[in-house]
């Protein structure tokens, strides 16, 4: 392999992780208490994760004394920190009320990011036509999340079908022997109204269906699975870094296999009930430490994504368990490779790399710069509409999409090919599971066989 030529992206980012306090904050003023900016929106990512990222983001940045306190209500914060390069005290303010009032407050000027746990709708965008919510410059999808299905510790099914998740929610099934488990009744808890993880479920779960009447709503994911956890017959749904005490099982749609929600499997939104974190900016930000704190959050801050439960997008090689169980010749493809946990996406019914894989493409190349002789592997898969010959050759053109990002830095992948439909991780019906099979997976092997490299 020929060496690796550093992307214009990363050597922006070292230049941006490098910024001196007095540079960052130079125009602060000594003895004042400056606001650097607000987020607004999505609780899943308030209440731990957008702190955690403040916190490290004002200390790599020069800041002391930095802390968390109450800002007047439920799930609002105030990270404060002092800078003693130019003597000036800084804070960030943080609302996560729901993935629905950030892009309010984003659409109102009110706040400079939107932080969603599910992707911005047609009449949150209809209210902003200056600017488009989902370009590269105003969408950054922070982190990974799988939307954990979560029962009593004590309820012995280990899997279900999002089918069955569906006729839980909605009062269809009461008890659960009607799905061979004990004779008991039924209790389902749900998020409420403002949660862009309750927009998620309904969307990936529900779809038309209503709700059962009378379900207990939470605004907080711990204080759900709290209940979940201490209630027989109990099922409700979570964020995964809010499992806590209660157990999450294995989901399957459609004729895609069951899976838990765990690294690998939400790393690469194989996973049924996974789904990007995102920050929304309107464009790309004026202000400096808006721009700054994005980059932050993008990759020194992926830590802190892992630290706080979720799963971070930094590209790690596993060796998953389901890989005998390949279809023969995709096993013996991937034979002595190890699995990356990145999957890339695009957009729909093209070969052009969404905005998380455009950033995917960098990430990979860091983790390729440490292992400059491995052979990359690029696997692209497709949805089952339509004629299988078409779907077999867009599916290698979405590996040989990737393949020219890469060989642009001069990594060349030694297999390019295409699968078709073949592998499904989703439902084939709906847009979303098309999108979700629509997937360019990477390998990598080392021309020689040694144990436990990655």
């Amino acid at each position: 392999m020929k060496k690796i030529l550093r992307p214009a992206f990363l050597t922006l980012l070292l230049v941006s992780g490098a910024v001196q306090a007095q540079e960052l904050f130079s125009e602060l003023s000594a003895g004042y208490y400056e606001k650097l900016f607000r987020i607004d929106g999505s609780n899943t990512i308030g209440a731990e994760l957008a702190p955690a990222l403040v916190k490290s983001w004002m200390v790599s940045r020069g800041a002391e004394q930095v802390q968390s306190v109450s800002n007047g209500g439920g799930n609002e914060v105030r990270i404060s920190g002092y800078v003693p390069a130019v003597s000036a005290h800084i804070y960030v303010d943080i609302a996560a009320h729901g993935s629905g009032t950030g892009f309010k407050a984003l659409a109102q000027g009110a706040t400079d990011i939107a932080a969603a746990s599910r992707p911005v709708k047609d009449k949150e965008q209809a209210a902003m036509p200056a600017v488009n919510l989902s370009s590269a410059e105003s969408e950054h999808v922070v982190g990974i999340d799988g939307l954990a299905i979560i029962v009593h510790p004590e309820n012995p099914l280990q899997q279900l079908q999002v089918t069955h998740i569906r006729d839980l929610f909605t009062g269809r099934i009461s008890n659960w022997k009607e799905l061979g488990g004990l004779d008991e009744p039924v209790s389902v808890f749900a998020r409420d109204e403002n949660s862009g993880t309750w927009d998620s479920f309904r969307h990936m779960v529900l779809g038309s269906a209503a709700l059962r009447e009378g379900t207990p709503r939470f605004e907080s994911n711990n204080d759900l699975s709290d209940r979940v956890s201490v209630t027989p017959g109990a099922v409700g749904f979570v964020g995964l870094a809010s499992v806590r005490n209660a157990r999450a099982i294995a989901v399957s749609a459609g004729q895609a296999a069951g899976l838990f929600p765990e690294k690998l499997t939400v790393a690469t939104e194989d996973y049924a009930l996974s789904r990007r974190l995102y920050l929304y900016t309107a464009g790309r930000p004026a202000n400096a430490y808006v721009r700054d704190f994005l980059e932050f959050a993008a990759h020194e801050g992926q830590e802190q994504v892992a630290e706080v439960g979720f799963v971070s997008q930094s590209v790690t090689a596993v060796k998953p368990a389901y890989q005998a169980q390949l279809p023969d010749q995709i096993r013996k493809t991937t034979e002595g490779a190890y699995r990356l946990t990145v999957n890339f996406r695009f957009e729909e019914g093209s070969a052009r790399l969404d905005n998380k894989a455009q950033r995917d493409v960098d990430r990979l190349l860091e983790f390729v710069s440490d292992y400059p002789e491995a052979e990359v592997i690029l696997l692209g898969f497709g949805d089952s509409r339509g004629n299988e010959t078409m779907t077999q050759l867009l599916s290698k053109h979405r590996a040989m999409a990737v393949s020219r990002a890469l060989r642009q830095a001069a990594v060349y992948p030694k297999l390019v090919t295409g699968y078709g439909s073949e592998l499904p991780v989703a439902d084939v019906e709906g847009n979303d599971g098309r999108q979700k099979n629509s997937r360019v997976e990477v390998w990598v092997r080392q021309p020689h066989d040694v144990a436990n490299l990655f």
